[in-house]
């Protein structure tokens, strides 16, 4: 232990003596000469806090201070590093600055800037220079630049889209289509110019008529007239209208301007009116008023015909309204003897060949039929179904049969819950009618539910049920039945009781609603847990009472209401008594469980002393 203490106060006066010599020497070697002097052009001479004094290369320089300062370069890390993205680093003696590449500018409007003031640069947004682009151009701006592209109604000049006029030297020009080229037999009749989406109007030429095609010529974008494809066709008015009691002279040229004469028959005498028909430029010839007279008196009468022309000597005759022609003459003649020989016209009442239509049994079809003859009649029905609540659904059908009945029937694969729009048409006299129907909806598909017996205030129902396509217009609806007195309950009831509605104590009412439309094929249900479903309250069981949950599936649509209803559960409310047992018999065991707790702590405590 002695030679230990002697040897470390030996070493303790060694160092004492060795820093006191050092200190000497380094005085004696420092004494009269001026650091700060010694300093680089591009360095400051700072003082140290024990007086000694050193030199610094200046910011912007590296070095040892005294001997050598040379200029950083900043930017050889990179502009992207130094000066951040879209700029450019500008080094210089003993500094550097950045400016932004084309197309943007700095953040806080100066040519340079340093970074270190958080400038940065952002896109320009060229688009904002009025005419940019220059005229029927439109701008799209891009990062660091933008795109001109030609509007509709200008095609670019010099070069491809997208452009930029001050580089590309392209331009967009309005779209001229020169004058448009008529068809033939036509003439223009309107013009708004030769501009993009300018109009030409034609027309047929005189003695011409429109047979097909647009009459208007618009101008595309493409520099190009878009039609007319008017087609006209000469008018041809036909052999002119033969007179019995006339005769005429013609040249037998039907066209547009063309003349008939006509005169009376030997034995006629004419009492004035037109003898002269043009063909008009409507494809008819005009009507001759030429009347030729003898004296035969009035027209004879025939049944269900009227006297539809008549000149003394000859009347012609046809069926009135709502009866058709069908055997015989239908011109009465006067003879020499100046007495008329009666047409033969017979007329028969026109009837529809179909009417009085409609659907029975909610799956067949029946209508009256007139048939020509006792002919057979070809059948197409066709039918078309929808359904408002099922916006994707749709029924065609389309059936073709024969029948001679005068009552046919045919019965259809007609949907349930579906408005139908039906066409029956008899192809041989050409005559359709529509007529439309809808059929009633199912009653919904009943639940997979177990009876139950459940006991406490909140109990959990579930069920299983089956996607239907009437679950946009189907509910569900949990009834919630006092078991206390004479109780009745009637599922076909609209009656919804709400709990704040009923007096108590409340015999029943409804604790929920709940739409099927998107509702998945298992549910669960919690009974009187305070929530509200449907615009209904969930009130909570009273204790000590039985009640009876009943589960009514409802679906209504077009004024039909179909539903059934299942018995979902029976609840035995627990009373007062018991749940005080149990909340009892609960705090002792947990009393019991603290004792041994506390005990078994302190023996650990007491072994760890």
């Amino acid at each position: 232990m002695r030679k230990d203490r002697m040897f470390w106060s030996t070493a303790a006066l060694s160092m004492v003596f060795l820093i006191h010599f050092g200190f000497t020497i380094s005085t004696v070697g420092t004494q009269g000469v001026d650091v700060c002097a010694t300093c680089h052009v591009n360095a400051t001479c700072e003082e140290k806090a024990d007086g000694h004094k050193v030199c610094n290369c200046m910011y912007g320089f590296v070095g040892n201070g005294r001997t050598h300062c040379q200029d950083k370069d900043e930017c050889q890390i990179g502009a992207n590093k130094i000066c951040g993205n879209h700029t450019a680093c500008h080094n210089t003696y003993g500094s550097f600055y950045c400016t932004c590449l084309t197309g943007y500018h700095p953040s806080n409007n100066m040519a340079t800037f340093i970074p270190n003031d958080g400038t940065f640069c952002d896109d320009v947004d060229e688009c904002l220079v009025q005419g940019i682009c220059g005229e029927g151009a439109q701008c799209s701006n891009i990062q660091g630049s933008f795109n001109c592209r030609c509007q509709v109604g200008y095609q670019l000049e010099n070069g491809q889209e997208p452009f930029r006029p001050s580089q590309d030297k392209s331009y967009c020009t309005a779209v001229d289509c020169g004058p448009p080229q008529s068809a033939a037999h036509t003439v223009r009749l309107s013009f708004t110019g030769t501009s993009y989406l300018s109009q030409a109007v034609f027309g047929c030429s005189e003695g011409f008529r429109w047979k097909s095609g647009n009459t208007t010529a618009v101008c595309g974008a493409e520099r190009v007239w878009e039609g007319p494809s008017l087609v006209c066709e000469e008018i041809k008015c036909g052999d002119p209208p033969v007179f019995p009691q006339a005769t005429h002279q013609w040249n037998g040229s039907t066209a547009v301007g063309s003349r008939v004469e006509y005169f009376c028959n030997e034995g006629l005498w004419p009492m004035g009116g037109e003898h002269m028909s043009v063909c008009g430029g409507h494809g008819s010839w005009t009507n001759v008023t030429l009347q030729c007279k003898a004296l035969c008196g009035p027209a004879p009468w025939l049944p269900h015909a009227v006297v539809e022309w008549q000149n003394g000597t000859v009347a012609v005759h046809r069926c009135q309204d709502g009866y058709r022609s069908r055997t015989g003459s239908n011109i009465s003649l006067c003879g020499p003897a100046q007495t008329w020989h009666a047409a033969t016209l017979v007329c028969r009442e026109v009837k529809p060949p179909i009417s009085k239509a409609e659907v029975f049994n909610e799956s067949c079809l029946r209508w009256k039929a007139e048939m020509n003859g006792g002919h057979h009649e070809h059948y197409t029905v066709q039918f078309v179904g929808s359904r408002a609540y099922q916006k994707a659904f749709q029924d065609k059908q389309m059936l073709v049969f024969k029948s001679g009945a005068n009552r046919p029937e045919l019965c259809m694969n007609l949907l349930p819950g579906t408005n139908y729009s039906i066409n029956i048409t008899a192809q041989t006299a050409n005559f359709s009618l529509t007529i439309s129907a809808n059929t009633s909806i199912q009653a919904p598909p009943v639940p997979h539910v177990t009876f139950r017996d459940v006991e406490g205030s909140c109990p959990t129902l579930g069920l299983h049920r089956t996607i239907h396509p009437q679950d946009a217009i189907s509910i569900y609806q949990v009834f919630v039945l006092l078991l206390e007195g004479k109780v009745v309950f009637d599922c076909s009831s609209p009656h919804t009781p709400h709990f704040y509605g009923c007096q108590e104590p409340c015999q029943e009412y409804v604790a929920a609603e709940v739409q099927l439309a998107g509702t998945g094929r298992k549910l669960f249900f919690t009974v009187g847990d305070h929530q509200w479903y449907g615009g209904y309250y969930n009130a909570p069981l009273e204790n000590g009472k039985d009640y009876y949950i009943i589960l009514r599936a409802v679906s209504q649509w077009a004024g039909v209401r179909k539903q059934y209803c299942v018995i979902w559960a029976k609840v035995k409310g627990a009373s007062y008594i018991i749940e005080s047992v149990t909340l009892l018999t609960g705090g002792s065991i947990g009393l019991v469980a603290f004792i041994v707790l506390m005990g078994y702590s302190y023996t650990w405590y007491c072994k760890k002393q």
